[in-house]
């Protein structure tokens, strides 16, 4: 049988975590849109610690990741925990390692106070949806994400 863990990862981790979102960008097919680098998620996570990454671990080897971070929410007046990323490696779903990463970090977001937890998901992505629904999760139709990045970005905090 077994052995399942999930735990945060390490600072010495970090080339492990920049894979696991390279597999997770693949997958999602905007892998060409990774800019991260090792440096960068060192610097993010273990020195300014903007995010939390967790491991799922099987016998010791790490088949999936969860990326998340606080958030605030204005109409609950409490942070929340946003969940940026969640990846568990193909060979390895459908055996229970995505739904124990959401409850791990659901148990996180109750014992931190949180309000909520939130993340988006990509329509097409059929196994992802069905897991969150049969944990609770609800689509919010009413809203879109909107986004402003790179030239646009630059271009519009110059006043342009």
């Amino acid at each position: 049988m077994a052995t399942f863990n999930i735990r945060p990862a390490r600072p010495d981790e970090t080339g492990l975590v920049l894979d696991f979102i390279k597999k997770l960008a693949l997958y999602e097919k905007c892998a060409p849109e990774v800019r991260a680098d090792e440096a960068t998620l060192y610097r993010s996570l273990f020195v300014e610690k903007a995010a939390e990454v967790l491991f799922a671990e099987e016998d010791g080897t790490v088949v999936g990741f969860a990326l998340f971070f606080h958030n605030f929410s204005t109409f609950v007046g409490r942070k929340g925990l946003y969940l940026e990323d969640l990846f568990i490696l193909p060979g390895k779903r459908g055996l229970g390692y995505g739904k124990a990463l959401l409850k791990y970090l659901a148990k996180l977001a109750v014992e931190r106070d949180c309000g909520r937890m939130e993340w988006i998901c990509l329509d097409w992505n059929e196994s992802a949806l069905s897991l969150y629904r049969s944990v609770g999760a609800r689509p919010l139709s009413d809203w879109t994400v909107q986004r402003l990045d790179g030239e646009a970005l630059g271009r519009f905090a110059q006043g342009e």
